[in-house]
């Protein structure tokens, strides 16, 4: 019989009559419409690529945006601008809430990270009800613009936010993303008095930091020989760096997803990854440029130097950089999969900085740090539960957070349940509770030793004379050489720019892919989950995977070694003159003599004013002092004193902060005297005390139950209050005149 005599029946035959072949037809069916749906996309990213670079003002960010300042028009211009976010329909905003500004990364990427979804650092922002504003750059620096100059106009734009604000409880709320946290920390240490809370999301501050076996992007300036070649690049850029080499060192950081697992993913979920893949391309794709002023500083004074913890970098009016200036909370949050920035480069500064936490508290510095388990880098800011998470409770616990105590906390937090204590005193889906820490626990995340400090201390010598010899001998020519077309035409070849141009529509070949695609959409016939055939894709992705960790792995191991055996070499640190036996720390800032002398009387002040105040200095004092018992302070506690002092005259957030600021020092100082003067300070009146002593256990009760701890010292309190706890019995006490709160 011939085919064109085979009735439908025996025409259609049913796939178990081809035996495996039936599952092998599928899935090449499968493979080959996914494989032209998967080139398609590769197209849509880079006509997408070519669309974003068209815009005037290329941005990823998912928010509507008004100008306020642009930075082209300072003294001093820059391509800085500061935007206001316009406030979405449906969300309502509180004009006494501080104001946010967020300073995303200039770090080979456009702007927007930052508010780059709905669930974004600008979103929970909104959700808090506080206003939002972003700073962001476009694509070209302009003429001569150095960092101080961006660090400046960086200030007029908090300014210009402080005076839109004037009904603000408090300074604005500043988050740093990435290379957005050290400028935003560079500022905070030369104009403290701007800063409200200061947020530094995966920033690095301490870059030599860090363990051995891991986080080998810190050797890469030794291994390069130093910045000689961040003049080199500069240069054939005709004076500008191009981002997109920072953009591929951090690509080459994980070869499996920058080769392969990424553009996988695609391909195996071609019928719903596609809109989230291009979303996020269209920012990895929005290269710009970097002066090379800019660039060099960068390099030479913070990835190879490291200077910035030890305070040897000055400002062009001699003034030193010192981050034991900042006045305002420092927040850092880093993560343990974050290969870009680990946890030790986000808080080894604390130990370059300062000896122990009493150090911190003379300073009178809080600093808070969360450490999360394995988000990466990039999702420390894009991370849906990350922002929904840390970044929202930051948002909601602000005013917690800039009247914390001074000292060093680390963020910690539970979910909220139907069963958690005091649950209505809690905004989101978390509890936050910032537990004390000393330095021993930021210590035992991995530090270097001195042997390590001498190592990184002789590459940045051999970067200096590397550097020196190349403007000596080699800068001359290669400027003279690159002139002209020369730097457009390198820039527009670089590899990863080709990558998009390649597969775009500019490319004559790619032009049937568009209709091919329309075809594999309306005959789309996806293979079963249990087909053999998709589970030996599977496997032989999961081995490229492993061959491309293996090699990565191999490639960190020997360039670790390779750095420790050349940078440890005796002989080399004694030619550029780093003493070999010398075990001193060797990027310790100096200690300074007049600030000793202003702390003392500042003691001094502090003593004679224990028994100064009433009923308000005496509760805020004695809920300090039972707080510290559990070395915890817990958002629950802050709402409920909140509501207290809302009910009481709502006391300005800054008097509050100084208030409980001058009754923790005062602790701190003299426990015991502190205390003895609490009778002194109260009405001799029974009820004003009993009422006193009831807001101090309403406050305690709505944290959960009391520990053994607290009930001791609450119980000392009552004594000191004339109040026996739960008996309602009072205790006399010599009677003084009352002295009034200020």
């Amino acid at each position: 019989m011939s085919t064109n005599q085979m009735s439908p029946s025996q025409a259609q035959l049913p796939p178990e009559m081809f035996g495996l072949f039936g599952p092998a037809m599928d899935y090449m069916v499968d493979a080959a419409q996914r494989t032209v749906l998967f080139w398609d996309v590769m197209r849509q990213r880079g006509n997408q690529y070519r669309e974003h670079l068209a815009e005037s003002v290329p941005n990823v960010l998912n928010y509507e945006a008004e100008l306020v300042i642009d930075g082209r028009t300072l003294a001093r211009p820059v391509n800085y601008g500061l935007v206001r976010i316009v406030t979405p329909e449906g969300v309502a905003i509180d004009a006494r809430k501080r104001p946010f500004v967020i300073v995303d990364p200039r770090a080979g990427h456009g702007p927007g990270i930052g508010g780059f979804k709905a669930d974004s650092e600008v979103g929970v922002i909104f959700r808090a009800g506080h206003p939002c504003y972003f700073v962001g750059f476009l694509p070209e620096p302009m003429p001569g613009q150095t960092i101080e100059d961006i660090a400046r106009a960086e200030a007029v734009f908090i300014e210009k936010v402080i005076a839109l604000h004037p009904d603000a409880e408090g300074k604005p709320g500043v988050i740093g993303n990435c290379q957005g946290g050290w400028a935003v920390m560079m500022l905070a240490a030369i104009r403290p008095e701007l800063f409200g809370p200061i947020i530094i999301a995966g920033s690095p501050l301490s870059y030599w930091g860090g363990v051995h076996g891991k986080n080998p992007m810190r050797y890469s300036g030794g291994l390069l020989g130093g910045s000689w070649l961040t003049a080199l690049t500069s240069d054939l850029g005709g004076g500008k760096f191009d981002g997109a080499w920072l953009v591929k060192n951090f690509e080459n950081q994980n070869p499996a997803n920058t080769l392969w697992t990424k553009q996988y993913n695609v391909y195996s979920k071609i019928d719903t990854e596609a809109p989230r893949y291009l979303g996020f391309e269209r920012y990895w794709g929005g290269y710009v440029n970097l002066n090379a002023e800019e660039m060099q500083f960068i390099v030479d004074e913070l990835f190879v130097g490291n200077k910035l913890a030890a305070g040897m970098i000055k400002i062009s009016d001699g003034t030193a950089v010192d981050l034991r200036n900042i006045q305002s909370p420092i927040v850092v949050f880093c993560s343990k999969g974050d290969n870009i920035t680990p946890p030790q480069q986000a808080l080894d500064w604390t130990l370059d900085l300062y000896d122990d936490v009493d150090e911190i508290r003379s300073y009178g510095q809080t600093i808070v740090y969360t450490i999360h388990d394995k988000i990466g880098h990039l999702g420390i800011f894009v991370s849906g539960p990350v922002a929904k998470k840390e970044h929202g409770e930051f948002a909601n616990n602000i005013d917690l957070i800039d009247t914390l105590p001074p000292g060093l906390y680390e963020a910690v937090f539970e979910p909220k349940t139907d069963t958690t204590a005091g649950a209505d005193l809690v905004t989101g889906d978390w509890v936050m509770r910032c537990e004390m820490r000393t330095l021993d626990d930021i210590r035992a995340l991995g530090c270097n030793d001195a042997a390590d400090e001498r190592r990184f201390a002789t590459a940045a010598r051999v970067s200096e004379v590397n550097l020196a010899l190349y403007r000596t001998f080699a800068q001359p020519l290669v400027r003279a050489l690159v002139s002209g077309p020369i730097p457009e035409t390198l820039h527009q070849m670089h590899p990863l720019r080709v990558q998009y141009q390649m597969f775009s529509n500019a490319n004559p070949f790619m032009a049937p892919l568009e209709s091919m695609a329309e075809t594999a959409r309306k005959s789309r016939r996806p293979v079963a989950g249990d087909n053999p055939f998709l589970a030996m894709q599977e496997n032989m992705s999961k081995q490229i995977v492993a061959v491309l960790d293996g090699w990565r792995e191999f490639m960190e191991a020997s360039s670790e070694r390779a750095f420790m055996m050349v940078y440890g070499s005796r002989a080399l640190q004694a030619a550029v003159g780093i003493d070999p036996s010398d075990t001193r720390p060797l990027r310790k800032p100096p200690k300074n003599r007049l600030y000793r002398e202003l702390v003392q009387k500042r003691i001094a002040d502090l003593k004679s004013r224990i028994s100064v105040g009433g009923v308000r200095e005496a509760v805020v004092r004695a809920l300090i002092y039972v707080g510290l018992g559990r070395r915890a302070v817990d958002e629950r506690g802050f709402e409920t004193v909140r509501r207290l002092r809302q009910r009481y005259g709502d006391v300005p957030l800054s008097e509050f902060k100084a208030l409980v600021r001058e009754q923790y020092f005062m602790l701190l100082i003299d426990q015991e005297a502190t205390l003895a003067a609490i009778p002194s300070m109260l009405a001799s009146e029974v009820e004003t005390r009993s009422k006193a002593f009831d807001l101090i256990k309403e406050v305690m009760a709505a944290v959960g139950t009391l520990s053994a701890e607290d009930e001791k010292r609450l119980r000392e309190i009552g004594a000191l209050f004339g109040v026996e706890q739960g008996e309602g019995r009072t205790i006399p006490f010599p009677r003084r005149e009352v002295q009034k709160a200020s």
